[in-house]
């Protein structure tokens, strides 16, 4: 399988990003790869911080919840970090 499973949890999380923000350009996303766990940091503009976190967290807990979903399929966890 190799890393084809990795860069598309990166994908999912720069398409869910880009789909929710107002300057879709200044997505970045990068991915630090664990053993079991791979870490995918998401920095977007600080405008954008409030949509991509949402009410009381709940578009982050989201976008974790199809990440974890995405993630079974190629039996590898990944974790999301917003970073601020």
């Amino acid at each position: 399988m190799g890393n084809s499973g990795g860069s598309m949890m990166k994908e999912l999380v720069l398409y869910m990003a880009r789909a929710l923000v107002d300057n879709p350009d200044a997505v970045e996303v990068s991915e630090l790869e664990g053993e079991q766990t791979s870490v995918i940091e998401l920095k977007v503009a600080k405008e954008d911080l409030g949509k991509v976190i949402g009410k009381q967290g709940r578009t982050a807990r989201a976008m974790r919840t199809i990440l974890s979903a995405a993630s079974t399929k190629v039996r590898k966890r990944s974790v999301l970090e917003i970073i601020e």
